[in-house]
C-alpha cells in the first residue's frame, strides 16, 4: 500500500490516504510519487502537486516492521520522517512531515522531524512512579503536572 497525505496550499495535512502500489506505478512498473498524485488528482480533484507520498512505518527519522517497534533493517525506507497525522505541516524545505511547533523555544531536529525542547525532559526519580511534566514556556524549564505535585 502507498500512503499520501493530502495538504492545504499552507501545507497543512488535511487527509491521508492509502491506495494499491499498482496506482503509483508507471508503464515499466516502477514506483513513482507522481504517479500516485496523477492518480489521486483524477480521483479525487485536489491538484496533485497537494498530494505528498508518506511512509506508514516512519516515525522520528527511523523505519519500523509491522508492529511499529522493532527497527527496520533497511533503514532507507525511512521516508519523509514521519507518518503524518491531521494538522500536520509538510515542510518541503526540509523535506519532512512535522507536528506544528509546540512553544516558541523548541527547535525542530532535522534529523528525527521532532520538536526539541531547550532543556531534555527529566527521568521519573522513582521507577514506581510515572512522573509527568509539563513545558513551562516563561521559566524555559520543565515542571511536575498539577496531578503529580
Amino acid at each position: 500500500m502507498a500512503h499520501f497525505a493530502k495538504i492545504s496550499e499552507d501545507n497543512e495535512v488535511l487527509q491521508v490516504v492509502y491506495m494499491d502500489d499498482k496506482d503509483t506505478q508507471n508503464k515499466d512498473g516502477v514506483e513513482m510519487e507522481s504517479e500516485g498524485q496523477y492518480h489521486l488528482e483524477k480521483h479525487n480533484h485536489w491538484p496533485q502537486h497537494l498530494w505528498i507520498k508518506c511512509s506508514y512505518r516512519t516515525k522520528g527519522g527511523k523505519h519500523y516492521e509491522n508492529d511499529n517497534q522493532t527497527l527496520s533493517s533497511d533503514q532507507s525506507k525511512a521516508f519523509r520522517k514521519n507518518y503524518p497525522g491531521i494538522g500536520w505541516i509538510w515542510d518541503p524545505e526540509n523535506d519532512l512531515f512535522r507536528r506544528p511547533q509546540p512553544y516558541p523555544s523548541w527547535t525542530l531536529n532535522l534529523t528525527t522531524g521532532r520538536w526539541d525542547p531547550p532543556v531534555p525532559r527529566p527521568e521519573p526519580s522513582n521507577e514506581a512512579l510515572s512522573e509527568d511534566y509539563e513545558w513551562d514556556e516563561n521559566n524555559q524549564n520543565w515542571v511536575l503536572s498539577p496531578r503529580n505535585s
